[in-house]
């Protein structure tokens, strides 16, 4: 226990009403009540109320009993109390803090102290609840009763249940690859709002597909108290891109699903995962259990590893962890690893997670911070240096993450363990991070997870705080669903990452001249290597050839607005499916960037636009998952937002009433601009201001776009006395982006 123990039950107890469920992301009002104990609280003595840190529950305000959040907090005997509320005032995971001391008088045994979240009383609409579901949401009291501000937790603490709003989208997932006559599946769910799975679905649809589907039914069902509907045992005779639209009853496109291309025989096949998130035993939200359980049965993912920090995971608990993967790990159905996050300090290296082939291993953690039990102390890595080399024999795989800490590969990296870097989570886009790993020589490959918080992996939406982005997936190309054959991608390179779409992807060099492909990096040593003229993503192929044919096949599931193909650091082409002839009315406002590398990143770009001499038509939002931050169109001529960045991207798209006439004035606190609406063409005009590609761009679009596939052939001209990564970067309409692991060709010298 972090907080002390002294004599619990003498502390008082608490209780909140209403009690029962409430939705997320809802306006409550919810009544606290503490009653003191028998040592009453003495003069400046506290409590404290205590949340998650993942929970985005809206801020209390003190000030304004009729604007949302209004909280009030009194004393039954008129004790005159000091009220203050902080983001981080205890320790994690019950960082956030409603903190109320005692300032003149005291509390005997009896007295109350009574909190009325969201109160009512003044016209306030309540407070909003937080965006995630939990089953059992804890407003946790701790007292410091003697004023030594050394606190007790109640030994019974208060809770209601947050569960889903009714749906407004819905969403039909199946493999994005299949063998023609192999059976396969489609889950269809709907999500409320805030991007939680709803049970609260009562609808049926019709579904049609591009291809005859053995097995497919008519229509689809959701019903009241389910999550989801899931068809077995559908297939394809033929080969051939597949695509499910579910229909309204007027036969109306509802949503469509991810694409699902058929090929004739089987090869290396796309396994989904999010290979990084947490629950509540560390920083997360709801149980372990639970977890694996929403990964398996509501984000249809294939691949899910538990990562909580290290420095919270007792010997218990990573036992348990270790049972959990174990019990849920089915090959050729859903694959899961232990693992854990290695959360050593920035300095010393920063995140990593591990992932272990099997069960029974040692953890070795970067500290025991919030571990007691230091019986195992000695096991510790407390840098990244160390980690490797406790590792060094262990049948496992390592990557770089960015959180809180950010991973710097650049004061560690063992190509031994470390075989990826992630480039984008919940907490944002991170690309610099394959650049540091391209500028110090690593061979990595690039993938995407999640990280999340609040018990959606696979499906994490970031809700309403920290974090910025929408959690990414990892397509694994592996020979079959098992801990074997995921592993075995994992340590090839042989994956993409995505910002959360799942789509087809698919990179490949061909060779005039054969070369050799390295059946591991030669910067480890003597190794293996065949001959090869063709080479995929994560291969890496020593070539006396001075050019390469580098190919691109791309099938997403939203239009294409452009494919980057790059040489390691170097963008060598911006490729679009439209030309400078084919744009119209649509131009999009682009904001993105980062403060810096460290926890404070954000950047805020809270702002205005206004059109003079034109009009906008219509205008919609691009990549706005946190719904407390806005885009208003308070007239046809202006607009107004509050947003932020992380590393990714985020701003609006606008179809304009004339195509060239009038100006386009942007305002915000970091790029203030003048454009003619004339100005605006294929080509991105950009405004930068420092930071981490901190920075406003506006480009122009065709009126209509039904570019989901490309394929493209590029001759590469390779340079000398260095590695060759090729590599896409590509980017949808609908906000979505993904990132090929580089084909790493080693040139003559």
């Amino acid at each position: 226990m972090p907080h002390s123990t002294y004599l619990p039950h003498k502390m008082g107890s608490a209780t909140v009403f209403p009690t029962g469920s409430f939705e997320a992301g809802s306006y409550q009002e919810f009544t606290l009540v503490y009653t003191a104990g028998y040592f009453g609280i003495d003069d400046t003595g506290s409590i404290k109320v205590a949340h998650r840190f993942a929970s985005d529950m809206a801020r209390p305000q003190f000030d304004d009993p009729t604007a949302p959040n209004y909280t009030s907090v009194e004393a039954s005997n008129g004790a005159v109390l000091n009220v203050e509320y902080f983001p981080k005032r205890n320790i994690r995971p019950w960082d956030k803090v409603l903190y109320i001391q005692v300032v003149r008088g005291f509390l005997r045994e009896g007295d109350r102290i009574i909190v009325r979240f969201g109160d009512r009383r003044g016209g306030s609409p309540g407070i909003r609840l937080q965006t995630f579901c939990e089953y059992t949401f804890e407003f946790r009291v701790l007292v410091d009763a003697i004023a030594t501000y050394n606190y007790v937790e109640l030994p019974e603490q208060p809770w209601v249940a947050v569960t889903p709003g009714p749906p407004v989208l819905f969403k039909a997932i199946m493999p994005t690859g299949v063998v023609a006559g192999e059976p396969f599946r489609l889950a269809v769910k709907g999500e409320d709002r805030w991007g939680n799975p709803s049970d609260r679905c009562d609808v049926t649809f019709r579904l049609a597909s591009t291809l005859p589907v053995e097995g497919l039914p008519e229509s689809v069902t959701l019903a009241p108290g389910g999550f989801a509907g899931v068809i077995e045992g559908l297939r394809v005779k033929e080969p051939g891109d597949l695509v499910i639209s579910l229909l309204d009853e007027d036969g109306a496109a509802v949503c469509q699903s991810n694409p699902n291309r058929v090929a004739a025989a089987a090869g290396l096949w796309p396994f989904w995962g999010d290979l990084h998130g947490q629950s509540e035993e560390t920083i997360g939200t709801n149980s372990a259990r639970d977890f694996y359980e929403f990964a398996r049965d509501r984000a249809f993912l294939d691949v899910c590893i538990h990562q909580g920090n290290d420095f919270q995971i007792t010997t218990p608990f990573w036992e348990h962890l270790n049972e959990l993967s174990r019990e849920f790990n089915r090959d050729h159905r859903f694959v899961v690893f232990p693992g854990w996050e290695w959360s050593g300090n920035t300095g010393l290296g920063g995140d990593r997670n591990v992932l272990m082939m099997e069960e029974g291993r040692q953890i070795h953690r970067s500290s025991h911070a919030l571990v007691d039990d230091l019986s195992d102390v000695d096991s510790d890595a407390n840098s990244a240096g160390a980690l490797f080399e406790a590792l060094k024999d262990e049948d496992c795989v390592v990557f770089a993450h960015i959180g809180g800490r950010y991973a710097d590969i650049r004061v560690a990296h063992d190509q031994r363990l470390e075989r990826a870097v992630e480039v984008h989570s919940a907490w944002g886009t991170f690309e610099w991070l394959i650049h540091d790993a391209f500028e110090q020589g690593y061979r990595v490959g690039i993938m995407a997870n999640s990280d999340g918080h609040k018990g959606r992996p696979g499906a994490s939406h970031p809700g309403a705080t920290k974090f910025g982005a929408y959690g990414g997936l990892t397509c694994m190309l592996a020979r079959e669903l098992t801990r074997e054959g995921i592993m075995d991608a994992l340590r090839k390179r042989h994956h993409y990452g995505t910002t959360g779409s799942r789509m087809v992807l698919d990179t490949r060099v061909v060779l005039d001249t054969p070369g050799r492909r390295y059946h591991e990096d030669p910067l480890l040593g003597s190794t293996d290597h065949d001959e090869t003229a063709e080479a995929m993503m994560g291969d890496i192929v020593g070539t006396d050839g001075t050019s390469a044919a580098f190919h691109v096949d791309v099938l997403a599931s939203s239009p294409i607005e452009r494919i980057d193909i790059r040489n390691g650091l170097d963008t060598l082409e911006t490729w679009r499916p439209f030309g400078a002839g084919e744009l119209g009315r649509r131009i999009r406002v682009i904001w993105e960037g980062s403060e810096y590398r460290g926890r404070g990143r954000e950047t805020v770009w809270d702002g205005h636009a206004e059109l003079r001499g034109n009009r906008f038509s219509s205008v919609r939002s691009i990549n706005r998952y946190n719904l407390d931050k806005r885009l208003d169109r308070v007239s046809d001529r202006r607009l107004e937002w509050t947003a932020l960045t992380t590393g990714g991207f985020g701003g609006f798209e606008a179809v304009l009433d004339s195509a060239g006439a009038g100006t386009l004035v942007i305002d915000t606190a970091l790029v203030k601009a003048e454009i003619p609406v004339g100005d605006i063409g294929l080509e991105e005009l950009v405004f930068e201001n420092g930071g981490i590609e901190r920075r406003i761009r506006v480009f122009r679009l065709p009126d209509e776009n039904p570019a989901y596939r490309a394929t493209l052939a590029r001759d590469i001209t390779l340079q000398d006395n260095r590695d060759n990564p090729l590599y896409v970067r590509v980017v949808m309409e609908d906000g979505h982006v993904a990132w090929s692991s580089p084909v790493y060709l080693i040139a003559p010298t």
